[in-house]
């Protein structure tokens, strides 16, 4: 097969490297070296991703309290985050003496772990998946919710008071808004009639989901928002991580590199977050067509798809930081009320709003 390349369309480039392998060596080692690719491009994506999100959130941060942020270290501070990088890789880690010493290990690796497998069934561009299940939306749903056994088992590892508070919050905290983000998530199910997210990418080829599912589709996109930015343990919900009250949550007593496992798995949480509400909501890589407006679409089309994928997700994770920067932390009991009194129940009436829609064809 010729070498193709197209920014626009990355499917005869990935066929290429596939069908290469499998002409040059046996078909289980090929299957092993995609395998490793792979492996290798997201592990670079998340070393990169991580250290961009990081500096961004420095500069939103100081943009939003009228200061400057990052500025001394490389051309505006940008070489300031890679040099937290080096600081925190070449720290000493510190064995606690009493804490349970394997789950005190395996709890950073578990919670790396799992952003990892649920980026994975993530289109970031056309041709650009490396996992399409035909239900990825339920895959990303019970992947991502296993993030919770690494945060409880850090908290009761360490043999400390305060990081089992954190644990303990954070677990209730991340239990109850799931249930907000997956209804807002079967909304769009619905609408969409497929689990599998190249089907409802495809499915906004004319127009994104968040304007052709109505107003039960702009409210389960605010509903995912918050909540998902409570899952992933952010403020104004970083109840886990309150620094006034537990020091620093349920990671207090990681250092080095365990600890930058907890810090890189928040920034990457928020990148799957956006990137699902991106996918889901607006289109994913899919651009801005709007029926019977053919010269509109045709310039739209000229911007590349991956271009497309990553400023919806940067914008939505902007919301996000902006979230954080603006309102103050909420007390556990007003946490758990938003979820169980308002959220929940505006989720449930939705659900069921978006499926009369789609029953009687009233969506665009």
């Amino acid at each position: 097969m010729a070498f193709s390349f197209s920014i626009y369309d990355f499917t005869s480039f990935t066929q290429w490297i596939d069908k290469s392998l499998y002409a040059a060596m046996p078909p289980f080692w090929a299957l092993i070296v995609e395998m490793v690719i792979i492996g290798i491009v997201f592990l670079g994506f998340y070393a990169l991703l991580g250290l961009f999100l990081v500096y961004a959130e420095r500069k939103i941060c100081a943009f939003m309290q009228c200061r400057v942020g990052p500025n001394r270290v490389g051309p505006f501070g940008f070489i300031q985050t890679i040099a937290d990088l080096i600081k925190l890789l070449l720290k000493e880690l510190i064995f606690i003496k009493n804490a349970d010493k394997i789950l005190f290990n395996v709890a950073p690796f578990i919670v790396i772990i799992v952003s990892f497998l649920a980026i994975a069934a993530i289109p970031f561009a056309k041709g650009l998946h490396a996992m399409d299940f035909n239900i990825g939306v339920f895959y990303i749903m019970a992947v991502s919710s296993m993030g919770v056994i690494g945060v409880l088992l850090a908290g009761w590892s360490s043999n400390n008071k305060y990081s089992l508070i954190g644990a303990m919050r954070s677990g209730a905290q991340i239990v109850s808004y799931e249930l907000s983000v997956g209804l807002s998530l079967i909304t769009i199910v619905v609408l969409a009639g497929s689990m599998q997210l190249s089907t409802i990418v495809e499915g906004q080829r004319d127009l994104w989901f968040i304007f052709k599912g109505h107003i039960p589709a702009i409210i389960a996109f605010i509903v995912f928002l918050i909540a998902s930015t409570a899952e992933t343990n952010r403020g104004p919900f970083d109840l886990a991580e309150a620094e006034s009250e537990l020091t620093a949550g349920f990671h207090t007593e990681y250092s080095g590199i365990r600890f930058a496992f907890f810090f890189l798995a928040e920034y990457m949480n928020m990148f799957l977050v956006a990137s699902i509400a991106a996918t889901v909501f607006w289109g994913g890589w899919m651009p801005l067509h709007i029926n019977g407006f053919t010269g509109f679409n045709h310039v739209m089309d000229f911007i590349p798809p991956i271009f497309w994928f990553f400023g919806k997700s940067f914008f939505i994770m902007w919301i996000m930081m902006w979230f954080k920067w603006t309102f103050p932390r909420l007390r556990i009991d007003q946490l758990l009320t938003l979820e169980w009194k308002y959220l929940l129940p505006i989720n449930l009436v939705n659900v069921l709003l978006m499926a009369l829609i789609v029953l009687m064809g009233w969506h665009f």
